[in-house]
């Protein structure tokens, strides 16, 4: 069995050991290194070759959307964003650097080992509570402003997209943007779990997004899930 190679990033000696501790409990990862600071963590990912980094945002010598941002575009890691809110920018940020997604350091260790695998599986995972406080936050806003979509100001080139989904996948992106898991989604659609994966890669395809934390930001950008609703 291939294990899940897995680079651990945070400026804190006692949350890497305790994040090694917690991911060490599942027979098929492997924590490869760990990583004190975002330069020291672009280093160890081209060295190391992992599936997934666990990225803390502020961090010295390089942040973590930094660091993200040189990871993602010279290797396939998936980087997961651990983050404590002290600065929703910075995590709102990271989804452009190419974060696939987003937990908060108090989350559950079930969580955490549910992240890496999303992560490992091509897929992502957002605490609710991250999607809403950036929702809330209006970080959003710096991507095409939940208020115009709200409005019924979308711009040209999201309109198109928007056009070009089918109803079926507008419902699929509507309820993954409500925070929904492919098994909820095809629960609530009565369709099969490999029939949302489908409409999901399609919805991707479409937007050119390059994953579900996009796809979400997406949603809420052209009003799908009108911010009033969180």
């Amino acid at each position: 069995m291939r294990k899940t190679r897995i680079l651990i990033c945070d400026d804190q000696p006692l949350i890497r050991s305790s994040l090694a501790l917690i991911l060490g409990t599942e027979e098929d990862f492997e924590v490869v290194g760990t990583a004190a600071d975002g330069q020291e963590a672009v280093t160890l990912a081209l060295e190391l070759t992992p599936d997934v980094v666990l990225m803390d945002i502020q961090m010295p010598v390089l942040d973590g959307v930094g660091a993200t941002a040189q990871i993602t575009a010279v290797s396939a890691a998936k980087v997961v964003v651990l983050t404590t809110f002290d600065r929703d920018d910075y995590l709102f940020a990271a989804i452009d650097a190419g974060a696939s997604g987003f937990l908060l350091k108090n989350t559950e260790p079930e969580m955490i080992i549910a992240a890496v695998h999303a992560a490992a599986d091509g897929q992502a995972l957002l605490s609710p509570e991250v999607t809403l406080r950036i929702i809330q936050r209006g970080t959003v806003a710096a991507q095409g402003s939940v208020a115009q979509s709200a409005s019924g100001s979308i711009t040209p080139g999201d309109q198109r997209i928007l056009d070009e989904l089918t109803a079926r996948e507008r419902e699929v992106l509507t309820a993954l943007a409500s925070g929904k898991s492919n098994v909820e989604i095809a629960g609530t659609l009565f369709v099969s779990e490999a029939t949302v994966k489908t409409h999901l890669s399609n919805i991707l395809s479409k937007a050119g997004l390059r994953d579900r934390v996009q796809a979400v930001v997406f949603a809420y950008r052209v009003g799908l899930i009108p911010s009033t609703e969180v």
